[in-house]
């Protein structure tokens, strides 16, 4: 599984004469997961495949992590890994919530690890059940086909090599290795919408709809990644298309500085799928965040016609009004019949 997860990531084993083996730094915390997976990546190491490192991140929200994160390195160490570092990082409080700021400060430093190191890739050791939770937890926000898609088995140089295989199978192998993981107490507090999924919720669902609703959740991510990567492609080579006409053509797109243009006409025409992606790609170019679906469907409204010519105020001050006859456009040609996407001044 992970021989196949590095070669589909371009990862081939082994360097040259010139250069050393690829060097993968495993992400890891000390429990089943991901000291599974150092223990998987080490085999490599020993065979001369592959460098392999680890990144132990100790967020510092539990009396004695210290030590915790010291033990977890002691035993990478003991596993052949080089280099092994130990980060600590401070988790703000914030109003995205414990669980969102402590993942942010942890990729940040795994970030920092892999620009020090000149690291390949990074290896997250996230499971099938960590992937039936996230599905899980998007279906109850009412999010969208990317969200529902789970995690990305390849993001960047993130690789996440186990994510077909079932928690219950990494504590054997630990348990098989004489490995002593340690077991996060925050995974079972109830505090956490991501913990009372894992204790409660999946455990509920295999009890009345039948064993298998783990597996059927990560086929369902699959399934929707597939669809989702070819929604977002679609989407982004027509928002290419319609912001890069020429500006002297009838009904053309125009990008100036803080101001994007968008044909209200091809607009109407696209299916309500991809209209919706390309809405908001043309806010996330500005420096807006992804808007919500009900922020969409409000810029949707605009193109009818029959209320407000806006406008639309998204998050990251980012403004979404419908161009009306006669009133100029800055730092472009005449806008009527577009979508005018602007963002504000920080001034």
């Amino acid at each position: 599984m992970l021989r196949d997860a590095l070669r589909d990531a371009g990862l081939e084993p082994r360097g040259t004469a010139s250069s050393p083996p690829p060097l993968l730094l495993v992400a890891c915390s000390g429990g089943p997961d991901s000291l599974a997976l150092a223990e998987a990546a080490s085999f490599f190491a020993r065979r001369g495949d592959y460098r392999v490192g680890a990144v132990v991140v100790d967020h510092g929200l539990q009396a004695g992590s210290a030590e915790v994160a010291a033990e977890a390195a002691a035993k990478l160490g003991r596993m052949g890994l080089e280099p092994v570092q130990v980060r600590t990082v401070s988790v703000p409080a914030s109003g995205m919530g414990p669980e969102a700021a402590a993942r942010t400060v942890r990729y940040t430093a795994l970030d920092a690890a892999v620009e020090e190191t000149g690291a390949h890739a990074v290896l997250l050791g996230h499971t099938l059940d960590d992937q039936a939770e996230q599905v899980l937890l998007g279906l109850a926000r009412g999010s969208g086909t990317r969200s529902l898609a789970g995690m990305r088995p390849v993001r960047g140089a993130y690789l996440r090599p186990l994510l077909g295989l079932r928690r219950s199978e990494t504590e054997e192998i630990c348990e098989s290795l004489g490995l002593d993981p340690w077991h996060d107490p925050s995974n079972t507090d109830p505090a956490f919408a991501r913990s009372r999924v894992r204790v409660e919720v999946l455990p509920f669902l295999e009890e009345k709809l039948g064993p298998g609703i783990a597996e059927a959740l990560f086929r369902s991510s699959r399934i929707l990644a597939n669809d989702a990567d070819y929604l977002d492609a679609v989407s982004a080579e027509t928002f290419a298309r319609l912001r890069t006409a020429p500006a002297a053509a009838e009904n053309a797109s125009a990008a100036e500085g803080d101001t994007i243009l968008l044909p209200e006409e091809p607009l109407r025409e696209l299916a309500p799928a991809v209209r919706q992606r390309v809405l908001a790609l043309a806010a996330v170019e500005l420096g807006g965040a992804q808007p919500s679906y009900e922020r969409l469907r409000s810029v949707e409204a605009l193109l009818r016609r029959t209320g407000s010519a806006g406008p639309v105020e998204l998050v990251g001050k980012v403004s979404v009004y419908r161009q009306v006859r006669g009133q100029p456009v800055p730092q472009g040609p005449s806008g009527y019949g577009n979508l005018v996407f602007r963002k504000k001044s920080s001034t």
